[in-house]
């Protein structure tokens, strides 16, 4: 299938987890894919694993002129833009009384500013009929105890992305939102979580759940997918929830 041939999609945190695994579905039906990520050896890693059909570049979603000048890469190489999934987060743990200073400000700074800052660098690029897709989480509508700060960032993109829905569309642009729940990705271990403790938390969090496992990527990516196909034209402004069951548990 080529449901996507001869159309560009931009992916922030595009090279682990939920961004790749959509970078690669993209790449197989038709897209021209460019991925951001901040590492620079993860980035030529991704790069390497995805092809020629995709482009990899070092930028920090945190830092507007980064986004800048990713974009702008991602024109020159393949003109305008017709899917953006800005994805790229940071998931730091703790009581929302008693998260460090640092802490909250690199969540903020990622999960909300790094998602405006990516959506305001594709604005001029983005083609008419363009579908925008944020990452949320479960977390912003389903409470859970010791993440409150990263639920927080995660329902202000959630506001973002309804507010966006109506700004956009009178260019034929659609936003919409995914809130994957617990889904098995790296995002843990990148943040100082030992394995014992990761496979500690994925127990739990099955035992809790109707589907009785964690998500995969690669289901999250399928997610993206519909809301960036054109057969989903007349959806908007909506939240696709893809955790398993929780928040009706």
């Amino acid at each position: 299938m080529t449901r996507f041939a001869e159309r560009t999609a931009f992916v922030t945190g595009g090279t682990t987890g939920i961004g790749f695994a959509t970078a690669q579905a993209l790449i197989a039906e038709g897209a021209r894919v460019v991925v951001t990520g901040q590492d620079a050896g993860r980035v030529a890693e991704a790069g390497r694993k995805l092809g020629n059909q995709a482009l990899a570049v070092t930028a920090d979603v945190t830092s507007a002129e980064a986004m800048e000048a990713a974009v702008a890469k991602a024109v020159a190489a393949f003109g305008t833009i017709d899917v953006v999934f800005a994805n790229a987060g940071i998931a730091l743990g703790g009581p929302a009384g008693d998260t460090p200073t640092d802490v909250v400000e690199r969540m903020l700074a990622t999960n909300i500013s790094g998602v405006l800052n990516t959506v305001r660098a594709v604005l001029p690029h983005l083609a008419e009929g363009a579908s925008v897709v944020l990452n949320a989480s479960s977390v912003a509508t389903k409470t859970v105890a010791g993440v409150g700060v990263y639920s927080a960032t995660k329902a202000a993109v959630l506001s973002l992305g309804k507010t966006l829905a109506v700004e956009l569309a009178p260019r034929g642009i659609r936003v919409n939102m995914v809130s994957p729940g617990m889904t098995e990705t790296p995002i843990l271990g990148k943040f100082g979580m030992p394995p014992e403790a990761q496979a500690a938390m994925l127990e739990g969090v099955k035992a809790a759940l109707p589907a009785g496992r964690v998500a995969q990527p690669d289901e999250i990516a399928g997610a993206v997918l519909f809301l960036s196909d054109r057969r989903s034209g007349y959806v908007t402004g909506s939240n696709l929830i893809i955790d398993g069951g929780q928040n009706v548990a």
